[in-house]
């Protein structure tokens, strides 16, 4: 039988990566002479890549003058893409923090047979660098980024693509995350989702997902849970 295998999002999930990600947003928009953005509104931006996020950061601009208007047309969405990760990738680590709890639960995990792995729709370059300077890479037998293989999440190839990497099946995974990518990767890929409540998502995408954890020390039981269903 093969070993269970916990996946992890990234972003809302193992890390309170908001502060830095808030900051890096600020200043592209003022590299592009457009109106600032609030923690709070990064927030409701965050889960589904690089390219969505500063797709919504400049959006978030439209309908704010003429002037802003003739500044948002001449702007290339691609460049914007690398002009945001050139000011996010130095200070990825600044501000963000380890939730409460996690060091403890993926060691708590490894302790109970459990193979760790990470699927994130950060390029996977940048969830390396975060996961070594936190001390967690060695813990993780894959890290599927936004950019390691040829979809991400939502789309289950993201996620079955790590899985495989990680050496597990879905029906021994458990996918771990707060957002509605997450979710929907884990139920497209058949494997049951554990609903992270601690994070940015809505606490109503729990009904979408087949277990709720409340903290990242609750994980390992409420895993457990699930693959033994």
């Amino acid at each position: 039988m093969k070993q269970k295998l916990a996946v992890f999002d990234m972003d809302g999930t193992l890390l309170d990566s908001l502060p830095d990600l808030a900051e890096s947003g600020r200043a592209l928009m003022a590299q592009y002479g457009l109106p600032s953005v609030s923690d709070t509104e990064v927030r409701r931006m965050i889960g589904n890549g690089v390219p969505l996020l500063v797709e919504r950061l400049l959006h978030s601009a439209s309908g704010k003058g003429a002037e802003v208007a003739a500044r948002l047309a001449k702007i290339d969405h691609a460049q914007a893409c690398q002009a945001f990760m050139a000011l996010y990738t130095p200070r990825a680590t600044r501000l963000s923090r380890l939730f409460p709890g996690t060091n403890e639960a993926l060691r708590t995990l490894k302790e109970q047979g459990w193979a760790l792995a990470v699927c994130t729709n950060k390029p996977e370059v940048a969830a390396l660098a975060i996961l070594e300077k936190f001390d967690l890479l060695p813990l993780f037998a894959c890290v599927g980024g936004g950019d390691s293989f040829s979809a991400r999440k939502p789309d289950p190839v993201h996620l079955l693509g790590t899985i495989e990497k990680a050496g597990g099946t879905p029906a021994r995974t458990v996918m771990i995350g707060d957002m509605v990518p997450d979710l929907a990767a884990a139920k497209a890929a058949g494997c049951p989702a554990l609903f992270a409540a601690w994070g940015y998502g809505d606490p109503a995408l729990a009904t979408q997902a087949q277990g709720e954890a409340a903290s990242m020390a609750d994980v390992p039981e409420a895993a457990a849970r699930l693959l033994a269903n």
